[in-house]
């Protein structure tokens, strides 16, 4: 009975694919609108609307990208692995580096709004120099977690995803029923004045703040059993919900704080810090203090959103820290960084010089002006980068035709047989055209932003070329760790399963190296189809199987406490789909279940011909386990 019911709890949780990833994704994304309308609003004004529903189309082109990358590359790294197959290591070190000073100032940025919707119990932590000691004290907190190794509860971040959207939309109810207004919304627009052209344009890359951790949703396709259906259709759940907030929630913010002339300026509260009198640190909490609500009803709900928007946000600090951390082990393995990076406390099993250094000192650095219009302006520069060299990886690799491809986004434009993707090259143009402006306009985000790209091209160079001995563009994996190392060494755990016990020895060894660090285990399940009928072909018996099989895989993964991955593909070749699967995962070892083969004087193979092929053609390590029963076939 335990069992049936533990098959039943897999098989439903296998159902709910989407819905589940798609709050995981809000989760990251939905934070953002605590921080990203007040900073869009410095620059757009009475504008902002429509600046919100412009990135959010740039958005809809990104996220189009980032399921088909993701879907054809299931690993850690985002614009960084499409770049490495698209281009080369250089670029994508490139990407990776981008994506760095994203989550540094994600991690900064998230922090420093923290203390800001906890003043309304403490009055000077909405500004500085409080608010900066707290989003340290924010950061140093998180930091020193994840050094000594505890782990975020999943379930409690999808939960208050939930609530965090439903308060979205309750806002905007209440906001159209008490404070909306056409005719306020239309005498805000000041075109040319406020805002000038110069601000409008670079309120369009600031207001991408409103898509912090779409490379953090780019992991989601290794938590999938068919990527190819839950992540698609994950990305678009999300870009339709943040759009939805995106669209409407400003609008309610500029009828209840409209533009207007403040000491002889044409601005809006939202645009303005609190010393004088505005809500730029706080914009949730300006809406709801001026949506038209009084008495104990107000105060229970700024009470209510400010400790919301906090909690949200503290999350939102650890999931970039723990970004940050990810990005920083994949650089180490592609010897795109220094191993040191890589190297593990002895006590707690955490990689705590990339934490301290990456994930702390740098987005305390950061922190430390109390600008949050630099703040802004950086991530915006951090990530339109990143998001061009995105767009430009899947354009290239729309050139080199491959078969085996499970999804394409949409649209397409098919010219010279390539199925040109449309929404990567628009989407490239306008994040390059972005990244162009926030270069020219911003003096103090220019030097920095391009002082950090410059520094960390240099010192990739000089690591290469001094201690790699390798060329830039060629590449080059660390090896295998050894010692307190090698537990995350083998961080990603491939198990081909199909019945019979060599399978489940298989697994249950696989399970035992992945317990000591809590690494993920994959369970592939490879439906073979025969040459003569497509590969989408109708095979239900085959499917449900393969789904039992990997039901059964997931729950034996739960009796030691490790997390395992369904995964079902279908292909000509068992052997052949193992392997691409591996190099699509970034694999560290394969670990295979074969029973033993009795030996003739026609066969001197121990292992049956899969794992032999396996085992030659695998691009990493592959342990095989020898079942004790026998097979003559």
């Amino acid at each position: 009975m335990p069992g049936g019911r533990r098959r039943r709890e897999v098989q439903m949780e296998r159902v709910l694919g989407t819905p589940a990833l798609f709050a995981t994704a809000y989760g990251n994304v939905g934070s953002s609108i605590y921080y990203a309308l007040g900073l869009t609003a410095v620059f757009a004004l009475g504008l902002t609307p429509l600046v919100f529903v412009l990135a959010g189309i740039v958005f809809a082109a990104t996220a189009a990208t980032y399921a088909e990358g993701t879907v054809r590359f299931p690993e850690a790294g985002g614009s960084s692995s499409f770049a490495r197959h698209g281009f080369n290591e250089l670029v994508s070190f490139g990407a990776a580096w981008s994506q760095m000073l994203v989550y540094v100032v994600t991690i900064a940025t998230s922090a420093f709004f923290v203390p800001h919707y906890l003043s309304i119990f403490w009055e000077p932590l909405k500004s500085n120099p409080w608010d900066i000691v707290g989003g340290a004290i924010v950061i140093a907190l998180l930091v020193a977690l994840n050094v000594v190794g505890v782990t975020e509860a999943a379930r409690l971040s999808v939960g208050l995803a939930v609530v965090d959207f439903a308060t979205q939309v309750l806002l905007v109810l209440l906001g159209f029923a008490l404070v909306f207004s056409p005719e306020v919304l239309t005498d805000n627009v000041h075109w040319g004045t406020a805002p000038t052209w110069g601000d409008l344009a670079i309120a369009i890359p600031v207001a991408m703040l409103a898509y912090t951790g779409v490379e953090t949703v780019s992991n989601l396709a290794e938590e999938a059993r068919e990527p190819q259906e839950s992540v698609p259709n994950a990305y678009r759940l999300v870009a339709l919900a943040v759009f939805a907030i995106y669209f409407t929630l400003p609008l309610i913010a500029l009828s209840a704080l409209p533009v207007e002339e403040i000491d002889g300026e044409l601005t809006t509260l939202l645009a303005l810090p609190p010393e004088q009198g505005g809500y730029a640190n706080d914009p949730i909490l300006g809406v709801v203090e001026n949506i038209g609500l009084e008495g104990l009803l107000l105060d229970a709900a700024e009470i209510y959103v400010g400790v919301l928007a906090a909690t949200i946000l503290f999350i939102a600090t650890n999931a970039g820290i723990i970004g940050a951390s990810r990005i920083t082990y994949a650089m180490s393995t592609y010897r795109q960084m220094p191993e040191v990076f890589r190297r593990l406390h002895p006590q707690f099993k955490t990689p705590y010089l990339a934490l301290v250094l990456f994930a702390g000192v740098a987005p305390i650095a950061i922190l430390l002006p109390g600008d949050v219009q630099f703040v802004g302006t950086l991530y915006a520069l951090g990530a339109t980068l990143s998001f061009t060299v995105a767009h430009a990886s899947l354009v290239r690799l729309r050139t080199k035709p491959d078969p085996a491809v499970a999804y394409r986004a949409r649209p397409n434009l098919t010219l010279s047989g390539i199925d040109w993707p449309l929404f990567a090259v628009l989407g490239g143009l306008a994040t390059g055209a972005s990244f162009v402006v926030i270069v020219v306009q911003n003096p103090l985000t220019r030097w920095v932003g391009l002082g950090w790209i410059v520094a960390g091209l240099a010192g990739y160079a000089i690591y290469r070329r001094r201690w790699v001995h390798a060329p830039l563009t060629e590449t080059v994996k660390a090896p295998p760790a050894f010692g307190a190392a090698l537990a995350l060494e083998y961080r990603r755990i491939l198990v081909p399963v199909v019945p019979g016990r060599p399978s489940d020895d298989a697994l249950d060894l696989a399970c035992r190296l992945a317990a000591e660090r809590g690494a993920r285990v994959v369970a592939l399940t490879v439906i073979e189809v025969p040459l003569e009928l497509p590969l989408e072909a109708e095979l239900a018996d085959e499917e449900r199987q393969a789904h039992e099989e990997l039901d059964e895989a997931v729950a034996i993964g739960d009796t030691y406490g490790v997390r395992v991955v369904g995964r079902l593909v279908r292909g000509r070749s068992a052997s052949g789909e193992i392997v691409r699967e591996a190099e699509r995962r970034g694999t560290e070892i394969i670990v295979l279940g074969s029973p033993r083969k009795e030996l003739t004087s026609r066969r001197r193979g121990v292992f049956g011909s899969t794992v032999d092929r396996v085992m030659r053609n695998a691009p990493c390590r592959v342990m095989v386990t020898a079942s004790g029963e026998r097979s003559a076939a």
